[in-house]
């Protein structure tokens, strides 16, 4: 009889729980996870509970199915679309960090080459640009938008002289 109480305790827990991660305004998931998510919550609150044996130690992979194509995501180049919600960005990097991942783990989920670019082709050019305009990655004694083996063309002025403290009483 106590087995059956902590069971039904179980399933009350895992569904108060669930019901709570579902009414936070911040969750955003699709009808299809939610089964998935009270079977994992019961499977935890159950082995918090000391019953049912140890939980599954090795989840299966998921399969991840992309929400575009590569060729669809590449092909703007003033952005890139996402292959985890189908939307348009000029970086990536930032909208892949609020999902937990890292351009390789992104690129590894969705079986993308090494060079699979993480910036819109545009926005990069645009960027570079404004750094080389700003004088970005060159050496000290190079004009901006100069090339690394060019010597700077004009000599350096001669330092200025302070005017002599003596000529105030003339």
């Amino acid at each position: 009889m106590a087995t059956d109480n902590t069971d039904l305790n179980a399933v009350e827990l895992a569904t108060e729980l669930t019901i709570a991660w579902l009414g936070n305004p911040n969750t955003r998931t699709s009808a299809e996870d939610v089964p998935a998510f009270l079977g994992k919550m019961h499977d935890t609150v159950s082995s918090l509970l000391g019953q049912g044996g140890e939980p599954e130690a090795v989840e299966t992979p998921t399969e991840y199915t992309p929400a575009v194509s590569v060729r669809k995501s590449l092909a703007s180049k003033d952005h890139i679309v996402s292959m985890i919600d189908g939307k348009p960005y000029k970086t990536l990097r930032r909208h892949l960090a609020t999902h937990g991942l890292t351009p390789a783990e992104y690129r590894e989920r969705y079986g993308l080459r090494a060079d699979y670019p993480m910036v819109a082709e545009n926005y990069s050019e645009s960027r570079r640009a404004m750094a080389k305009k700003i004088g970005l990655g060159r050496k000290p004694g190079q004009k901006a938008g100069g090339d690394a083996a060019e010597p700077a063309a004009e000599p350096a002025p001669a330092p200025r002289r302070r005017k002599a403290a003596a000529t105030a009483d003339s």
